[in-house]
């Protein structure tokens, strides 16, 4: 019998099995592609792979089914431009030159995208950027001035000024789904930052969506009518209560004549106008949608006109609903984007990095905003999608914070960290490594005075409790036990049962400040002086 076919045949099998074991092996080296997409003021609590109490979000869950849902995420400065220019630099806010959303960012500063340009990849912004500057290490961007609008929003190009029609989320979504498909150099990597300006306040739904929780009652947060008994003064002081500061013109979409009819005072006049110049964006079909579902809303409320707590509770509702409608079609359009990543075969060697620049009270403590350092504000959703290196349905409850996003996505793009950034990598956290991982996070908030006048404060997270100081214009310390008292209604500040607990956060608080050179620049007399001049030439003193 003659052997020699038989061997050849063994031999042609062996020899496709190398090349398929190379061909797999050549494409898990490919760098991998980035997605990162950043929203503006989501809470955690509206998230459904978080809680369903509020609203289903299946298409953001996905990603926490085939990834990784981190369960205590923070952010080092509860605000939109500092919490943007932390992501970018992976630098505390004192030391990346956005403090607060009056200051510019610096472009000449080193970013990931700058970093990531260098090494080879394509990068892009669509939507939300709210840094004052124009963006820096970005092959295409365009992007919303300031906090841009809701409905028809203008966009910032390289070429200038565009006017759009639609949605925005549907703009974005649309942006960045184009880059993706016919500007992209397919030959490079690309890292995509596709940032909403949704669910910013206003919170004006998409056309689809008016409907979607105007029939649902929300459950009410059990702190609704908090009284902030032991706290500071700096939460008796902060203008940002549904009862008194929320406007049931802008906010809750009452029109201004209605409110003329029943003498209701706006917090400021400034809203009543906001409101007009808002609904005059739509474009005649849309203004008839709108009154078909706002008008009953106005009727009901110039029927009833509601008062004290009968009044907060019903712009509680109110709020919710639109926040919720908005968050809806932030949902439904990354949807799209992931669907495309699944018709074009992306999905399995690019990361998907879900986020907010902060979150956001939704009715606890009777608040809406953020900026406090309580956990509604200070903690950020943060889901991370991918399959190289994250298996599905991972969960993580490590100390993690938005100084550790620049960090990991250069670490997963396999460019060096440079020294100077002040985060950690996640990478290690994706397969359960926390060795030598934090066990304390700093936070810092500078903007006093200004629009919710919430205190300038900086203070310590560990696992189980949190210590504040409220600073400028006063001068309080808050200290919560986050096990005994996870609503924070109990500042036990100076209780003699927590008087070394209380020694050792004061310790550990040095030691960060410290460490994150933090420790006296932020106090200094002259930098609050020029926060002073710049202010009072805004009005805001």
């Amino acid at each position: 019998m003659n052997r020699l076919p038989f061997i050849l045949i063994l031999f042609l099998c062996f020899a496709c099995k190398t090349d398929k074991k190379n061909e797999q092996k050549n494409t898990s080296n490919e760098k991998p592609n980035i997605v990162f997409i950043i929203t503006d003021d989501h809470a955690y609590q509206a998230l459904s792979a978080y809680d369903n109490t509020l609203i289903e979000t299946p298409h953001i869950d996905r990603l926490a089914r085939e990834g990784m849902l981190f369960k205590k995420a923070f952010v080092t400065n509860s605000i939109c431009s500092p919490s943007r220019a932390v992501a970018l630099t992976g630098k505390f806010s004192h030391l990346n030159s956005v403090r607060d959303n009056l200051d510019v960012f610096d472009t000449t500063q080193v970013t990931f995208p700058k970093l990531l340009q260098k090494e080879g990849y394509e990068t892009a912004i669509y939507g939300k950027w709210h840094l004052k500057s124009e963006p820096k290490g970005f092959d295409y961007w365009e992007v919303l001035p300031d906090q841009g609008h809701y409905y028809h929003p203008e966009l910032l190009t390289p070429k200038g000024e565009i006017k759009t029609k639609g949605y925005v989320t549907d703009v974005v979504t649309d942006k960045a789904i184009f880059y993706l498909d016919s500007l992209r150099d397919t030959s490079k990597p690309f890292m995509l930052m596709y940032n909403h300006k949704a669910p910013h306040r206003q919170w004006w739904p998409s056309m689809h969506d008016l409907e979607d929780f105007k029939f649902k009652k929300i459950p009410v947060p059990e702190t609704l009518f908090d009284e902030y008994k032991t706290k500071s003064k700096a939460s008796v002081e902060a203008e940002m209560r549904i009862a008194d500061h929320m406007a049931l013109s802008a906010d809750n979409k009452v029109a201004p004549e209605i409110l003329e009819k029943l003498n209701y005072e706006e917090f400021l006049d400034w809203y009543k106008g906001a409101y007009k110049e808002r609904f005059n964006r739509l474009n005649e079909d849309e203004k008839v949608q709108w009154q078909k579902v706002y008008g009953p809303i106005n009727e009901d409320f110039l029927r009833n006109s509601p008062k004290g707590q009968a009044l907060t509770l019903w712009k509680y509702q109110r709020y919710m609903e639109d926040y919720l409608g908005v968050i809806k079609s932030v949902d439904r359009n990354i949807g799209r984007l992931l669907e495309y990543l699944d018709e074009k075969q992306l999905a399995e060697n690019t990361m998907v990095v879900y986020t907010s620049d902060q979150g956001f009270f939704l009715g606890e403590h009777g608040w809406f905003d953020k900026r406090f350092m309580y956990e509604e504000s200070f903690r950020t959703p943060l889901l991370i999608r991918y399959p190289e290196l994250i298996a599905p349905s991972s969960l993580n409850g490590d100390l993690v914070q938005n100084i550790d996003f620049a960090p990991t996505v250069l670490d997963v793009a396999g460019v060096a960290i440079p020294e100077d950034m002040q985060g950690l990598s996640l990478v290690p956290l994706f397969d359960g490594d926390n060795t030598n991982w934090r066990d304390a996070l700093y936070y810092h908030y500078f903007e006093y005075p200004g629009i919710h006048m919430v205190k300038r404060h900086f203070g310590v997270r560990t696992e189980r409790y949190k210590l504040i100081r409220f600073y400028y214009d006063t001068e309080a310390w808050e200290l919560y036990d986050l096990k005994e008292d996870p609503q924070e209604l109990n500042n036990v500040y100076g209780n003699a049962d927590y008087k070394e607990v209380q020694a050792e956060m004061h310790k550990r608080l040095d030691e960060l400040r410290v460490q994150y050179e933090d420790a006296s620049d932020s106090l200094n007399q002259d930098w609050i002086d020029k926060d002073i001049k710049r202010l009072k030439s805004l009005g805001w003193y």
